[in-house]
């Protein structure tokens, strides 16, 4: 009895590549159900306060899991595949942002609020929206870098490789996004005299 050697043409070989590459990179339904609930939550966060929006951050949360799901990326491990869904999300807030905006949210004032505010309180509440202001007037990519460092407790490499940076510039780049942010909350307001 004679053996035949089998040889793979180009085309069969590339179709048994794509066929073992989905098979590791598909995920069963219950551990995309798992790794949804350890996320979802701390994504929808910083995709609220990146966009300013909730409805923005509902919508850009159900467009990370896609794109994460159609991702042609072999992940090394459950971080590795975490860095890449918030690297989606930087991306889709930032494509967000380019877009010109037709609608201006509307923000509660504390006069306007139907509870009693304490001094506490109103101090607590003006202090959040002195931090939220200035934040708006960062640029994208220091907000990013502050969120994912003070919000997300992420390390300098997991920052770097969310954002798509060399991990040896974080720490300049926080340490200036940082200065950048006092700069804006000890701003004195120009007061126009007539």
């Amino acid at each position: 009895m004679a053996i035949r050697f089998m040889t793979f043409s180009n085309v069969d070989r590339v179709g048994l590549e794509a066929d073992a590459a989905a098979a590791t990179l598909t995920m069963d339904e219950e551990a995309f159900r798992a790794f949804y609930d350890r996320t979802a939550r701390v994504l929808w966060a910083y995709l609220s306060r990146t966009t300013g929006d909730a409805q923005a951050a509902d919508d850009l949360l159900q467009e990370c899991y896609y794109r994460l799901l159609r991702a042609k990326v072999e992940f090394e491990n459950e971080a590795h595949r975490r860095h890449y869904l918030f690297r989606i999300a930087a991306n889709l807030a930032r494509d967000r942002r380019r877009r010109p905006t037709r609608e201006v949210p509307l923000t509660e004032t504390l006069e306007e609020s139907s509870h009693p505010v304490d001094a506490s309180m109103a101090d607590a509440v003006t202090a959040r929206r002195d931090v939220g202001r200035a934040l708006g007037e960062l640029r994208p990519r220091d907000r990013d870098l502050l969120w994912f460092a003070y919000a997300q407790g992420l390390t300098h490499a997991e920052i770097a490789e969310s954002l798509g940076v060399k991990p040896g510039s974080v720490k300049q780049l926080l340490f200036r996004a940082r200065t950048r942010l006092l700069a804006l909350l000890t701003r004195v307001p120009r007061v126009v005299q007539s």
